[in-house]
Parts: C-alpha cells; sequence; structure tokens
C-alpha cells in the first residue's frame, strides 16, 4: 500500500513529461516532412559527388587546352588524363539502398 502513494505521482509525473515532449517536438516542426528528410541525405551526398566530378573534368580539360602534356614518375608523356577517373555516367549506377 505504501508503494502506491509513490507509484502514483512517479506516474503522473512521467505522463507530463511524455505529453511536454510530444508538443515540443510538434511546435518545433519535427513532425513536418518525414518522407523526404532521409532522402535528403543521399541527395546531397550525390549532389556533391558530381560537384567533384565537374571540378575534376574541368581541370583536366583545362591542362588539355594549355597544350602541355603532363609526364608520369617513369618521365613518359601522358595526355593530361587519369586512367583511374571515375566516368561521370557511372555515378548513378550504384542502387538505392
Amino acid at each position: 500500500m505504501l508503494s502506491i502513494f509513490l507509484l502514483i505521482p512517479l506516474s503522473l509525473m512521467l505522463f507530463v513529461v511524455a505529453i511536454w515532449a510530444v508538443r515540443y517536438a510538434v511546435k518545433s516542426n519535427q513532425f513536418e516532412d518525414l518522407d523526404n528528410a532521409s532522402q535528403r541525405i543521399i541527395l546531397d551526398d550525390r549532389q556533391e559527388r558530381r560537384q567533384t566530378m565537374q571540378a575534376h573534368e574541368n581541370a583536366t580539360s583545362t591542362k588539355q587546352t594549355n597544350g602541355s602534356a603532363a609526364t608520369d614518375t617513369a618521365g613518359n608523356k601522358t595526355n593530361g588524363t587519369d586512367t583511374e577517373s571515375v566516368n561521370p555516367s557511372n555515378i548513378d549506377s550504384n542502387p538505392k539502398i
């Protein structure tokens, strides 16, 4: 019987805290856009990769337009393109997770 005097006020306080937490979440727009928030992270990452690839392509195209041929560590002349560069058409070929 003595434990009921402790448990009832404790459960009422937890109930008030839960109501406050839900109200705070609703007022701060936590539930506004549930569908697109998780996809936005992935799309931002893809956009960053595209910008990086475009910057890399622009840098290699300016090297080629300057007419200077780059040389590798063995002293062989190369055409200024990196053989290990990623093809921009393959950027979005990965399946969605």
